[in-house]
Protein backbone atom coordinates (compact mmCIF):
# COMPACT_ATOMS: atom_id res chain seq x y z
CA UNK A 1 0.00 0.00 0.00
CA UNK A 2 1.04 3.41 -1.00
CA UNK A 3 1.51 5.94 1.81
CA UNK A 4 -0.26 9.04 1.79
CA UNK A 5 0.26 12.64 2.84
CA UNK A 6 -2.10 13.91 5.32
CA UNK A 7 -1.55 17.48 4.45
CA UNK A 8 -1.89 16.88 1.06
CA UNK A 9 -5.17 15.07 1.56
CA UNK A 10 -6.16 17.57 3.87
CA UNK A 11 -5.24 20.67 1.44
CA UNK A 12 -7.06 18.72 -1.43
CA UNK A 13 -10.19 18.08 0.68
CA UNK A 14 -10.24 21.80 2.11
CA UNK A 15 -9.98 23.63 -1.30
CA UNK A 16 -12.33 21.28 -3.47
CA UNK A 17 -14.91 21.71 -0.29
CA UNK A 18 -14.35 25.68 -0.67
CA UNK A 19 -15.05 25.52 -4.18
CA UNK A 20 -17.92 23.49 -4.54
CA UNK A 21 -19.49 25.32 -1.53
CA UNK A 22 -18.26 28.76 -4.11
CA UNK A 23 -19.73 27.24 -7.22
CA UNK A 24 -22.92 26.10 -5.38
CA UNK A 25 -23.53 29.21 -3.55
CA UNK A 26 -22.92 30.97 -6.88
CA UNK A 27 -25.27 29.18 -8.73
CA UNK A 28 -28.01 29.77 -6.41
CA UNK A 29 -27.42 33.34 -6.36
CA UNK A 30 -27.16 33.23 -9.54
CA UNK A 31 -30.66 31.83 -9.65
CA UNK A 32 -32.09 34.15 -7.39
CA UNK A 33 -30.76 37.27 -9.20
CA UNK A 34 -32.14 35.90 -12.96
CA UNK A 35 -35.84 36.36 -10.63
CA UNK A 36 -35.01 39.61 -9.53
CA UNK A 37 -33.65 40.91 -12.73
CA UNK A 38 -37.03 40.09 -14.53
CA UNK A 39 -38.79 41.77 -12.22
CA UNK A 40 -36.38 44.43 -12.10
CA UNK A 41 -36.71 44.65 -16.51
CA UNK A 42 -40.48 43.81 -16.85
CA UNK A 43 -40.78 47.10 -14.11
CA UNK A 44 -38.97 48.88 -16.13
CA UNK A 45 -40.57 47.78 -18.99
CA UNK A 46 -44.19 48.46 -18.27
CA UNK A 47 -42.78 52.08 -16.55
CA UNK A 48 -41.79 53.10 -19.79
CA UNK A 49 -44.63 52.45 -21.60
CA UNK A 50 -47.34 53.74 -19.05
CA UNK A 51 -45.18 57.03 -19.02
CA UNK A 52 -44.73 56.92 -22.99
CA UNK A 53 -48.70 57.00 -23.28
CA UNK A 54 -49.24 60.70 -22.49
CA UNK A 55 -46.23 61.41 -24.20
CA UNK A 56 -47.16 59.94 -27.29
CA UNK A 57 -51.21 60.79 -27.44
CA UNK A 58 -50.05 64.45 -26.91
CA UNK A 59 -47.62 64.47 -29.72
CA UNK A 60 -50.38 62.73 -32.24
CA UNK A 61 -53.00 65.27 -31.18
CA UNK A 62 -50.67 68.21 -32.10
CA UNK A 63 -49.73 67.22 -35.46
CA UNK A 64 -52.14 67.67 -38.53
CA UNK A 65 -51.18 64.97 -40.78
CA UNK A 66 -48.89 61.77 -39.57
CA UNK A 67 -46.16 60.35 -42.00
CA UNK A 68 -46.45 56.81 -40.95
CA UNK A 69 -44.35 55.27 -39.65
CA UNK A 70 -42.36 58.15 -38.58
CA UNK A 71 -39.29 57.70 -36.55
CA UNK A 72 -38.97 59.83 -33.46
CA UNK A 73 -35.64 59.49 -32.45
CA UNK A 74 -32.20 59.86 -34.22
CA UNK A 75 -29.61 57.80 -33.36
CA UNK A 76 -27.29 57.88 -29.62
CA UNK A 77 -24.02 59.44 -30.08
CA UNK A 78 -21.77 56.78 -28.95
CA UNK A 79 -23.19 54.60 -31.50
CA UNK A 80 -24.68 51.74 -28.94
CA UNK A 81 -27.64 50.67 -29.54
CA UNK A 82 -30.80 51.25 -27.40
CA UNK A 83 -31.93 48.79 -24.55
CA UNK A 84 -35.27 49.46 -25.02
CA UNK A 85 -37.30 50.18 -28.38
CA UNK A 86 -40.79 51.11 -28.70
CA UNK A 87 -43.74 51.43 -31.25
CA UNK A 88 -46.63 52.99 -31.56
CA UNK A 89 -49.62 51.94 -33.40
CA UNK A 90 -53.25 52.33 -34.28
CA UNK A 91 -56.09 49.85 -33.57
CA UNK A 92 -55.82 48.41 -37.05
CA UNK A 93 -51.82 47.47 -36.55
CA UNK A 94 -50.32 50.13 -38.37
CA UNK A 95 -46.75 51.45 -36.87
CA UNK A 96 -46.95 55.48 -36.31
CA UNK A 97 -44.01 56.04 -35.09
CA UNK A 98 -41.27 53.83 -33.56
CA UNK A 99 -37.80 54.43 -31.82
CA UNK A 100 -34.37 54.78 -33.78
CA UNK A 101 -33.54 51.20 -33.84
CA UNK A 102 -37.26 49.16 -33.93
CA UNK A 103 -38.26 47.80 -37.21
CA UNK A 104 -40.63 50.06 -39.18
CA UNK A 105 -43.23 46.57 -39.43
CA UNK A 106 -45.33 45.90 -36.25
CA UNK A 107 -44.06 43.95 -33.72
CA UNK A 108 -45.58 40.53 -33.59
CA UNK A 109 -46.85 41.33 -30.36
CA UNK A 110 -50.65 41.42 -30.41
CA UNK A 111 -53.15 44.45 -29.59
CA UNK A 112 -53.71 44.16 -26.43
CA UNK A 113 -52.54 45.28 -23.32
CA UNK A 114 -49.85 43.43 -20.98
CA UNK A 115 -46.57 41.60 -21.17
CA UNK A 116 -45.96 38.92 -24.15
CA UNK A 117 -43.15 37.22 -25.01
CA UNK A 118 -41.57 35.49 -27.75
CA UNK A 119 -37.89 33.41 -28.30
CA UNK A 120 -36.04 36.85 -29.00
CA UNK A 121 -37.86 40.04 -26.75
CA UNK A 122 -40.40 40.65 -23.98
CA UNK A 123 -42.52 42.97 -24.89
CA UNK A 124 -45.69 45.49 -22.77
CA UNK A 125 -48.41 46.73 -24.56
CA UNK A 126 -49.69 49.89 -23.00
CA UNK A 127 -53.18 51.60 -24.08
CA UNK A 128 -54.53 54.94 -24.96
CA UNK A 129 -57.03 56.72 -26.26
CA UNK A 130 -60.05 54.14 -25.38
CA UNK A 131 -57.83 51.46 -26.52
CA UNK A 132 -57.01 53.18 -30.43
CA UNK A 133 -53.62 54.06 -29.71
CA UNK A 134 -51.05 51.36 -28.67
CA UNK A 135 -47.45 52.24 -27.62
CA UNK A 136 -45.53 48.80 -27.43
CA UNK A 137 -42.21 48.79 -25.65
CA UNK A 138 -40.03 45.58 -26.12
CA UNK A 139 -36.18 44.90 -24.67
CA UNK A 140 -34.21 41.54 -25.95
CA UNK A 141 -33.33 38.90 -23.79
CA UNK A 142 -30.17 38.86 -24.44
CA UNK A 143 -29.57 42.33 -22.79
CA UNK A 144 -31.05 40.29 -19.58
CA UNK A 145 -28.61 37.77 -20.58
CA UNK A 146 -25.54 40.08 -20.54
CA UNK A 147 -26.58 41.40 -17.53
CA UNK A 148 -26.55 37.87 -15.70
CA UNK A 149 -23.59 36.64 -17.34
CA UNK A 150 -21.64 39.73 -16.26
CA UNK A 151 -23.16 39.38 -13.42
CA UNK A 152 -22.04 35.85 -13.30
CA UNK A 153 -18.18 36.51 -14.43
CA UNK A 154 -18.14 38.62 -11.35
CA UNK A 155 -19.01 35.98 -8.87
CA UNK A 156 -17.11 33.19 -10.69
CA UNK A 157 -13.77 35.05 -11.26
CA UNK A 158 -12.36 35.80 -7.81
CA UNK A 159 -12.51 32.04 -6.81
CA UNK A 160 -9.82 31.88 -9.88
CA UNK A 161 -7.81 34.44 -8.48
CA UNK A 162 -8.13 33.19 -4.69
CA UNK A 163 -7.60 29.89 -5.13
CA UNK A 164 -3.63 30.02 -5.01
CA UNK A 165 -4.36 32.26 -2.57
CA UNK A 166 -6.17 30.14 -0.32
CA UNK A 167 -3.85 27.35 -1.29
CA UNK A 168 -1.21 29.28 0.32
CA UNK A 169 -3.18 29.92 3.23
CA UNK A 170 -4.13 26.57 3.64
CA UNK A 171 -0.97 25.02 3.10
CA UNK A 172 0.32 27.36 5.95
CA UNK A 173 -2.64 26.86 8.58
CA UNK A 174 -2.43 23.11 8.26
CA UNK A 175 1.15 23.02 8.62
CA UNK A 176 1.18 24.71 11.49
CA UNK A 177 -1.96 22.98 12.77
CA UNK A 178 -0.19 19.69 11.91
CA UNK A 179 3.30 20.90 13.74
CA UNK A 180 2.43 18.83 16.76
CA UNK A 181 2.30 15.60 14.90
CA UNK A 182 5.92 16.14 13.43
CA UNK A 183 7.00 16.69 16.27
CA UNK A 184 5.66 13.79 18.00
CA UNK A 185 6.84 11.69 14.97
CA UNK A 186 10.60 13.12 15.56
CA UNK A 187 10.37 12.44 19.25
CA UNK A 188 9.31 8.35 18.83
CA UNK A 189 11.87 8.45 15.86
CA UNK A 190 14.67 9.24 18.73
CA UNK A 191 13.98 6.52 20.99
CA UNK A 192 16.04 3.36 21.12
CA UNK A 193 17.89 1.21 23.56
CA UNK A 194 20.15 4.33 24.91
CA UNK A 195 16.66 6.51 25.41
CA UNK A 196 13.54 5.41 26.49
CA UNK A 197 12.19 8.43 28.72
CA UNK A 198 8.43 8.94 27.79
CA UNK A 199 7.09 11.37 25.67
CA UNK A 200 6.35 14.81 27.29
CA UNK A 201 2.50 15.53 26.77
CA UNK A 202 1.93 18.87 28.52
CA UNK A 203 1.75 20.51 24.86
CA UNK A 204 0.49 18.54 22.62
CA UNK A 205 -3.08 18.63 21.26
CA UNK A 206 -6.05 16.79 23.10
CA UNK A 207 -6.31 15.04 19.58
CA UNK A 208 -2.75 13.35 19.64
CA UNK A 209 -2.57 12.52 23.73
CA UNK A 210 -4.51 9.08 23.44
CA UNK A 211 -1.56 8.42 20.68
CA UNK A 212 1.36 9.85 22.97
CA UNK A 213 -0.20 8.26 26.05
CA UNK A 214 -0.02 4.22 24.27
CA UNK A 215 3.74 5.46 23.15
CA UNK A 216 4.29 5.72 26.74
CA UNK A 217 2.71 2.55 27.90
CA UNK A 218 5.22 0.47 25.17
CA UNK A 219 8.04 2.61 25.96
CA UNK A 220 7.49 1.79 29.73
CA UNK A 221 7.41 -1.81 28.77
CA UNK A 222 10.21 -1.92 26.56
CA UNK A 223 12.87 -0.16 29.26
CA UNK A 224 11.20 -2.68 32.05
CA UNK A 225 11.90 -5.67 29.64
CA UNK A 226 15.46 -3.81 28.69
CA UNK A 227 16.31 -3.23 32.19
CA UNK A 228 15.44 -6.47 32.76
CA UNK A 229 17.77 -7.96 30.42
CA UNK A 230 20.73 -5.95 30.96
CA UNK A 231 20.29 -6.42 34.71
CA UNK A 232 20.35 -10.38 33.93
CA UNK A 233 23.56 -9.98 31.07
CA UNK A 234 25.55 -7.93 33.90
CA UNK A 235 24.49 -10.00 37.17
CA UNK A 236 25.85 -13.37 35.14
CA UNK A 237 28.33 -12.45 33.96
CA UNK A 238 29.54 -10.92 37.13
CA UNK A 239 28.57 -14.45 38.74
CA UNK A 240 30.30 -16.66 36.11
CA UNK A 241 33.65 -15.00 36.34
CA UNK A 242 34.53 -15.23 39.89
CA UNK A 243 33.88 -19.15 39.77
CA UNK A 244 35.24 -19.42 36.01
CA UNK A 245 38.56 -17.58 37.19
CA UNK A 246 38.76 -20.02 40.02
CA UNK A 247 37.95 -23.30 38.01
CA UNK A 248 40.99 -22.04 35.30
CA UNK A 249 43.25 -21.82 38.27
CA UNK A 250 42.81 -25.36 40.02
CA UNK A 251 42.74 -26.70 36.23
CA UNK A 252 45.91 -24.74 35.25
CA UNK A 253 47.57 -26.20 38.84
CA UNK A 254 46.10 -29.55 38.11
CA UNK A 255 47.80 -29.65 34.54
CA UNK A 256 51.11 -28.94 36.20
CA UNK A 257 50.87 -31.43 38.60
CA UNK A 258 49.60 -34.34 36.20
CA UNK A 259 52.09 -36.39 34.04
CA UNK A 260 52.16 -36.85 30.75
CA UNK A 261 48.91 -38.79 29.51
CA UNK A 262 45.50 -38.55 28.98
CA UNK A 263 44.17 -36.82 31.70
CA UNK A 264 46.62 -34.10 31.55
CA UNK A 265 45.16 -33.61 27.50
CA UNK A 266 41.86 -33.72 29.03
CA UNK A 267 42.61 -31.17 31.88
CA UNK A 268 44.27 -29.01 28.70
CA UNK A 269 40.66 -29.32 26.93
CA UNK A 270 39.11 -27.97 30.15
CA UNK A 271 41.38 -25.03 30.34
CA UNK A 272 40.47 -24.19 26.82
CA UNK A 273 36.82 -24.82 27.45
CA UNK A 274 37.29 -22.06 30.59
CA UNK A 275 39.18 -19.63 28.89
CA UNK A 276 36.14 -19.82 26.18
CA UNK A 277 33.72 -19.18 28.81
CA UNK A 278 35.26 -16.40 30.99
CA UNK A 279 35.91 -14.62 27.14
CA UNK A 280 32.33 -15.14 26.68
CA UNK A 281 31.32 -13.59 30.06
CA UNK A 282 33.47 -10.44 29.15
CA UNK A 283 31.71 -10.04 26.16
CA UNK A 284 28.81 -10.50 28.09
CA UNK A 285 29.49 -7.19 30.69
CA UNK A 286 30.66 -5.49 27.44
CA UNK A 287 27.31 -5.88 25.82
CA UNK A 288 25.31 -5.14 28.78
CA UNK A 289 27.53 -1.72 29.31
CA UNK A 290 26.41 -1.12 25.32
CA UNK A 291 22.97 -1.77 25.97
CA UNK A 292 23.02 0.60 28.94
CA UNK A 293 24.27 3.60 26.58
CA UNK A 294 27.09 4.82 28.08
CA UNK A 295 28.91 5.99 24.77
CA UNK A 296 28.93 9.94 25.26
CA UNK A 297 30.08 12.20 28.12
CA UNK A 298 29.28 16.07 29.47
CA UNK A 299 32.67 16.89 28.72
CA UNK A 300 34.73 16.86 25.67
CA UNK A 301 37.39 14.25 25.55
CA UNK A 302 40.80 13.66 23.37
CA UNK A 303 40.28 10.47 22.49
CA UNK A 304 44.01 10.01 20.91
CA UNK A 305 45.59 9.35 24.10
CA UNK A 306 43.24 6.31 24.89
CA UNK A 307 44.17 5.05 21.06
CA UNK A 308 47.38 4.75 21.96
CA UNK A 309 47.23 3.46 25.56
CA UNK A 310 45.33 1.01 23.70
CA UNK A 311 48.12 -0.44 21.31
CA UNK A 312 51.06 -0.21 23.60
CA UNK A 313 48.93 -2.67 26.13
CA UNK A 314 48.57 -5.38 22.75
CA UNK A 315 51.95 -4.47 22.27
CA UNK A 316 52.75 -5.56 25.93
CA UNK A 317 50.50 -8.66 25.64
CA UNK A 318 53.02 -10.59 24.92
CA UNK A 319 50.28 -12.11 21.90
CA UNK A 320 51.20 -10.92 18.48
CA UNK A 321 52.61 -8.02 19.02
CA UNK A 322 54.96 -7.75 16.13
CA UNK A 323 51.84 -8.61 14.05
CA UNK A 324 50.33 -4.71 15.20
CA UNK A 325 50.98 -1.79 13.41
CA UNK A 326 49.73 1.76 14.57
CA UNK A 327 50.09 4.73 11.79
CA UNK A 328 48.80 8.24 13.19
CA UNK A 329 48.89 11.56 11.00
CA UNK A 330 50.30 14.20 12.37
CA UNK A 331 47.58 16.29 12.19
CA UNK A 332 44.99 14.47 13.18
CA UNK A 333 42.07 15.25 15.69
CA UNK A 334 39.78 13.30 17.76
CA UNK A 335 38.05 15.19 20.45
CA UNK A 336 34.40 15.38 21.04
CA UNK A 337 31.78 14.40 24.15
CA UNK A 338 32.25 10.82 23.75
CA UNK A 339 33.06 8.28 26.41
CA UNK A 340 36.68 6.76 26.86
CA UNK A 341 35.87 3.50 28.33
CA UNK A 342 33.11 2.87 25.27
CA UNK A 343 35.77 4.20 22.74
CA UNK A 344 38.58 1.85 23.63
CA UNK A 345 36.37 -1.43 24.19
CA UNK A 346 34.62 -0.79 20.61
CA UNK A 347 38.43 -0.37 19.20
CA UNK A 348 39.62 -2.92 21.31
CA UNK A 349 36.54 -5.75 20.08
CA UNK A 350 38.22 -3.98 16.40
CA UNK A 351 41.45 -4.76 16.67
CA UNK A 352 41.19 -7.87 18.59
CA UNK A 353 38.51 -9.51 15.63
CA UNK A 354 41.19 -8.47 12.95
CA UNK A 355 44.16 -10.23 14.90
CA UNK A 356 42.09 -13.51 15.68
CA UNK A 357 39.94 -13.68 12.71
CA UNK A 358 42.69 -12.10 10.33
CA UNK A 359 45.32 -14.23 8.03
CA UNK A 360 47.92 -14.89 10.92
CA UNK A 361 50.93 -13.90 8.68
CA UNK A 362 49.76 -11.15 8.19
CA UNK A 363 49.77 -7.52 9.43
CA UNK A 364 47.19 -5.65 11.30
CA UNK A 365 47.36 -1.85 10.79
CA UNK A 366 45.55 0.44 12.43
CA UNK A 367 45.69 3.90 10.72
CA UNK A 368 44.09 7.08 12.21
CA UNK A 369 44.14 10.04 9.45
CA UNK A 370 43.51 13.54 9.22
CA UNK A 371 39.72 13.41 9.23
CA UNK A 372 40.19 11.94 12.43
CA UNK A 373 38.56 8.26 10.83
CA UNK A 374 40.65 5.43 12.33
CA UNK A 375 40.72 2.02 9.89
CA UNK A 376 42.01 -1.32 10.81
CA UNK A 377 42.84 -3.37 8.36
CA UNK A 378 43.73 -7.31 8.25
CA UNK A 379 44.66 -9.64 5.61
CA UNK A 380 42.04 -13.09 4.97
CA UNK A 381 39.37 -14.08 2.24
CA UNK A 382 36.82 -11.67 0.67
CA UNK A 383 33.56 -11.34 2.17
CA UNK A 384 30.28 -10.76 0.01
CA UNK A 385 28.50 -7.76 0.91
CA UNK A 386 25.65 -9.95 2.13
CA UNK A 387 28.00 -12.11 4.21
CA UNK A 388 29.11 -8.23 6.19
CA UNK A 389 25.89 -7.00 6.61
CA UNK A 390 25.08 -9.86 8.81
CA UNK A 391 28.80 -9.60 10.91
CA UNK A 392 27.56 -6.78 12.77
CA UNK A 393 24.55 -9.02 14.55
CA UNK A 394 24.59 -10.66 17.27
CA UNK A 395 26.54 -13.87 17.42
CA UNK A 396 27.58 -14.14 14.28
CA UNK A 397 31.09 -15.12 12.88
CA UNK A 398 32.57 -15.12 9.41
CA UNK A 399 35.18 -17.18 7.35
CA UNK A 400 37.05 -18.51 10.43
CA UNK A 401 38.41 -21.01 12.39
CA UNK A 402 39.35 -19.37 15.10
CA UNK A 403 37.77 -19.12 18.85
CA UNK A 404 35.26 -16.45 19.72
CA UNK A 405 31.75 -15.05 20.65
CA UNK A 406 30.53 -13.74 17.58
CA UNK A 407 30.00 -10.39 19.80
CA UNK A 408 32.75 -7.85 19.29
CA UNK A 409 31.18 -6.64 15.84
CA UNK A 410 27.86 -5.93 17.22
CA UNK A 411 29.40 -4.21 20.49
CA UNK A 412 31.59 -1.83 18.37
CA UNK A 413 28.82 -1.28 16.13
CA UNK A 414 26.31 0.01 19.36
CA UNK A 415 28.97 1.65 21.08
CA UNK A 416 29.95 3.17 17.94
CA UNK A 417 26.54 4.68 17.27
CA UNK A 418 26.02 6.26 20.40
CA UNK A 419 28.91 8.38 19.59
CA UNK A 420 27.32 9.11 16.96
CA UNK A 421 29.90 7.61 14.61
CA UNK A 422 29.58 5.27 11.52
CA UNK A 423 31.06 1.39 11.21
CA UNK A 424 31.71 0.76 7.68
CA UNK A 425 32.86 -3.08 6.80
CA UNK A 426 34.65 -3.41 3.24
CA UNK A 427 35.84 -5.86 1.70
CA UNK A 428 38.52 -6.29 -0.15
CA UNK A 429 40.56 -3.92 2.41
CA UNK A 430 40.97 -0.28 -0.26
CA UNK A 431 44.21 -0.38 -2.44
CA UNK A 432 44.17 -4.39 -2.10
CA UNK A 433 42.97 -7.65 -3.21
CA UNK A 434 42.14 -9.53 -0.24
CA UNK A 435 41.20 -8.47 3.31
CA UNK A 436 39.12 -7.10 5.45
CA UNK A 437 38.77 -3.49 6.86
CA UNK A 438 36.25 -1.76 9.24
CA UNK A 439 36.37 2.26 9.22
CA UNK A 440 35.29 4.07 12.28
CA UNK A 441 34.33 7.82 11.26
CA UNK A 442 33.19 10.59 13.98
CA UNK A 443 31.62 13.80 13.20
CA UNK A 444 33.17 16.70 11.89
CA UNK A 445 36.31 17.65 13.58
CA UNK A 446 36.81 21.24 13.90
Amino acid sequence: MNNHSMTRRLLIGLMTSITLIWLIATVMGLSVMEEEYDETFDSSLQETAERLVPLVVDDLFRKEEIVAPQQLQAARPDEEGEYLTYQVRDKTGKVLIHSHDAPPTPFPAPLQGGFWSDDTHRYYTATGVSNTIFVQVADAFANRREALSETGLALFLPIFALLPLGLALSWVITRRALAPVDDLGLEIEAKDSGNMELLKTDALPLELLPIAGSVNVLLQRLRNALEAEREFTANSAHELRTPIAGALAQTQLLINELGQGPGKRRAGQIETSLVKLNHLAEKLLQLSRAQAGVGVSEKPVDLIPVLRVLIDEFHHSGQDEDRLICRCAPNARLHGHYNADAFAIALRNLIENALIHGDPDAPVEVSLKADGSISVVNGGPVYTPDELAKLTGRFQRGHTTATGSGLGLSIATRFLEQMHATLTLASPASGRDDGFEAVVRFPHQD
